[in-house]
């Protein structure tokens, strides 16, 4: 599993086309989660990027140090499903998806995802396979790409 991971002040989701957009997701301070779901993925996987964004010490304390995660701010966190994270460049300049997990065993591993991080703290998503259009205010900017794949390195 893949994540960029971006500390906001706000952030949202909404889902349509034309001039009609219906939220699905909106959050004040917290994280903007762009989630990816690759062939092979496990219950593993996502237990190592929860444990690690949760966790991530992103946050500035009374002193202006980055060192708290988001839950000693009272944040939340905006996950956003993005397949895209999986696109490969490397012949090409049109990107391949096929290091991407087949669409509907991602859409239940992003909601077992969510599921997992709503015992933690507040969240809130876009809707899977859906044309999203995401709204970020940025803080800092703070931005981290996670990789489950690498906790086997």
């Amino acid at each position: 599993m893949r994540a960029v991971v971006q500390r906001v002040r706000r952030a949202r989701v909404t889902v349509g086309e034309n001039d009609t957009h219906d939220t699905t997701g909106e959050i004040g301070l917290g994280l903007l989660v762009l989630l990816g779901v690759g062939v092979g993925d496990e219950r593993a996987d996502a237990d190592y990027l929860l444990e690690k964004i949760v966790g991530l010490r992103i946050f500035e304390d009374a002193a202006g140090k980055m060192n708290l995660p988001v839950t000693e701010v009272a944040g939340a966190l905006l996950v956003v499903s993005q397949f895209t994270l999986y696109g490969d460049v490397r012949r090409g300049l049109r990107p391949s998806f096929d290091g991407a997990m087949d669409p509907a065993e991602a859409e239940r591993a992003c909601d077992a995802f969510v599921l997992e991080a709503r015992r933690v703290l507040p969240v809130q998503t876009g809707r899977f396979r859906a044309h999203m259009n995401v709204t970020s205010h940025n803080d800092g900017p703070v931005t981290l790409i996670i990789d489950s794949e690498r906790q086997r390195d």
